[in-house]
C-alpha cells in the first residue's frame, strides 16, 4: 500500500516537471508567456521547425505570440527539477505510463511511447494524457470527438461512405466526415465574412478620419489666411492713421505759428530742420540757413529796429526789421513737436 502511494507520488512529480515535447524531465526549463514550460532546446527546435510564415505558438494551448518571445531560463523551476533529481523520485517505477504490447500507444510520442488515453475521431490520432491537453484547453479542438483509445480505429472507417464510427458507452453512432467538413467550411465562411466586414468598417473609419483631418487643415489654413489679412489691414490702417495724425499735428502747429505775423502788430521767425521763414502782416519771407538751435533777438524800440541772430556758434544775422513801434512788444515761443522745449536766457 505504501509502495503504491510512493509510486503515484513519484509519477505525479515527474509529470509536473516533464517537458510535453520530449516527455523527459525539464532541462534548462523556460516558461513562455502562456504559462507552459518546456526544455529550452525543445521549444527552440519546435519553433525553428515551424513554417517561417506561421506565428510561433504554444504546442499545448496553441496560443500565438508575436513577436517571438525571448527565452530566459526559469531559475526557480530549474532548482525544483534539480531537487527532484536529488530525491531520487524520478527513479520510481513509472512503466505503467508507457504502452505495452496490449496497449494503444500515443501516436505523437517520440522514442518510448506512452499509453493513449483518448482517440480523436477528427484527427484520427490517439493521444497520451500530455499530448491530449490541447484538446481540452484550446477552442480550436472544441468540436473534436474523443473516444476511449482503440486499436481498430482504421477498421471503423466505412469505405463506402467515408464515415467514422464513434464508439459510445451505449452503442455506436455514425459521424459524417463530410458533414463535419461542411460545418467547418460554413464556419470558415462566416468568419471570413466577419473579417471582411471589419476590414470595410475600419477602412470607412480611416476615410472619415482622413476627411476630418483635411477639414481641420482647411479650416486652419483659412484661419491663418484671414488672420494675416486682418493684421495686414490693421497695420495699413495704423500707418495711415499715424500719418494723418502727424500731418494734423504739423498743420495745427504751422497754423499756430502763422497766427503770429498775420498782422502789422506782430513779427514771427519760423525755424525747423528744413527751412527758415519770416512772417509779418501776412507776408512770407524765405530765409537762408536751417537748424538754428539757439536764436538771439535784438530790439531797439525807440529806433524801430528788430533783429534775429543765430547764436548757436558765432553770432550771425538771420533777419533785420526796420519799422516804427507804436506799442510795447512781447516775446513768445511755440514748440513745433511734442517734447520740444525752449528757454529764455538773459544776455550776459
Amino acid at each position: 500500500m505504501n509502495g503504491s502511494k510512493m509510486f503515484n507520488k513519484s509519477t505525479k512529480h515527474e509529470e509536473n516537471f516533464s517537458c510535453s515535447i520530449c516527455l523527459d524531465l525539464l532541462k534548462d526549463p523556460v516558461t513562455i508567456p502562456c504559462g507552459h514550460s518546456y526544455c529550452m532546446d525543445c521549444i527552440k527546435d519546435h519553433w525553428d521547425g515551424e513554417d517561417q510564415r506561421r506565428i510561433p505558438s504554444c504546442p499545448q494551448c496553441r496560443k500565438e505570440f508575436k513577436p517571438r518571445p525571448e527565452l530566459e531560463k526559469n531559475v526557480m523551476l530549474a532548482a525544483l527539477v534539480e531537487d527532484l533529481k536529488k530525491t531520487g523520485l524520478q527513479d520510481a517505477p513509472a512503466d505503467h505510463c508507457y504502452a505495452g504490447p496490449e496497449d494503444v500507444a500515443c501516436d505523437v510520442c517520440t522514442g518510448r511511447k506512452r499509453k493513449a488515453v483518448k482517440t480523436c475521431l477528427v484527427c484520427l490520432i490517439s493521444y497520451c494524457e500530455n499530448h491530449l491537453q490541447p484538446h481540452y484547453e484550446s477552442p480550436a479542438f472544441k468540436k473534436h470527438k474523443l473516444v476511449n483509445p482503440t486499436k481498430t480505429l482504421m477498421e471503423s472507417i466505412c469505405s463506402c461512405h467515408d464515415e467514422v464510427m464513434k464508439m459510445l458507452m451505449d452503442g455506436y453512432e455514425t459521424v459524417s466526415a463530410e458533414a463535419e467538413r461542411a460545418e467547418k467550411q460554413k464556419e470558415l465562411q462566416v468568419s471570413r465574412q466577419q473579417i471582411h466586414q471589419r476590414i470595410q468598417d475600419q477602412e470607412k473609419d480611416v476615410k472619415l478620419l482622413q476627411q476630418e483631418v483635411e477639414a481641420i487643415n482647411r479650416s486652419a489654413d483659412k484661419a491663418v489666411e484671414d488672420s494675416e489679412k486682418i493684421f495686414t489691414e490693421l497695420i495699413h490702417l495704423l500707418q495711415k492713421r499715424s500719418s494723418e495724425v502727424k500731418q494734423q499735428i504739423r498743420s495745427q502747429q504751422e497754423t499756430e505759428v502763422k497766427e503770429f505775423g498775420q498782422n502789422d502788430k506782430s513779427w514771427c521767425l519760423y525755424c525747423d530742420l528744413i527751412c527758415n521763414v519770416f512772417y509779418h502782416n501776412n507776408v512770407v519771407t524765405q530765409l537762408p540757413g536751417s537748424d538754428f538751435s539757439r536764436i538771439g533777438v535784438y530790439l531797439d524800440h525807440r529806433a524801430g529796429v528788430l533783429c534775429f541772430y543765430n547764436v548757436s556758434g558765432s553770432m550771425t544775422l538771420i533777419h533785420r526789421v526796420q519799422t516804427r513801434f507804436t506799442q510795447p512788444l512781447y516775446a513768445g515761443v511755440t514748440p513745433l513737436w511734442f517734447g520740444d522745449t525752449a528757454e529764455f536766457i538773459k544776455p550776459k
